[in-house]
């Protein structure tokens, strides 16, 4: 099996690449069930997650009630058509991008006949670079679900 562990910090990012790197980390901490990448990835606790019209405040509950109970699922999280918006010069950005997220329950994920549920989603993150590290990080973001596919109840935990 090949390495599975990933640096936090990567230092041959230029700034945009750096920048969507937060949101890289984000959806890696889910893959993974990795607490401390997922958590390098927002600038700290008083952080805002928008999960459709719901909005989540603060990092320990964005993670209690996002990551815990995705985390463990076999999953992938696929990002793509990413945009950043970043004036030159600026310590805050913006990050719009579309994403497929395939769920299956733990162990499950090899199992063709298993559940599966998929969803796509198109994301709107703000980022901030922090001033302790240098490295960009999530302040906000919002992900609205476009459509799903599959079998909702594997994602009963986050209705």
């Amino acid at each position: 099996m090949p390495n599975m562990s990933h640096p936090h910090i990567l230092t041959s990012l230029t700034e945009r690449e750096a920048i969507t790197d937060a949101l890289y980390r984000a959806v890696l901490g889910f893959d993974l069930n990795d607490t401390a990448i997922f958590k390098s990835a927002w600038i700290g606790e008083d952080v805002t997650f928008v999960f459709n019209e719901e909005v989540v405040q603060g990092l320990e509950t964005i993670r209690t009630r996002f990551l815990v109970p995705v985390g463990p699922m076999d999953t992938t999280h696929t990002i793509s058509n990413v945009r950043v918006d970043l004036k030159e010069g600026a310590s805050t950005a913006k990050v719009n991008a579309y994403a497929l997220a395939q769920h299956c329950p733990p162990g499950k994920g090899l199992d063709p006949n298993g559940p599966k549920f998929l969803a796509s989603a198109i994301y709107a993150v703000d980022v901030v670079k922090d001033k302790s590290d240098g490295v960009w990080k999530i302040g906000k973001w919002a992900m609205k679900i476009i459509w799903t596919q599959g079998d909702t109840s594997i994602m009963q935990t986050l209705a």
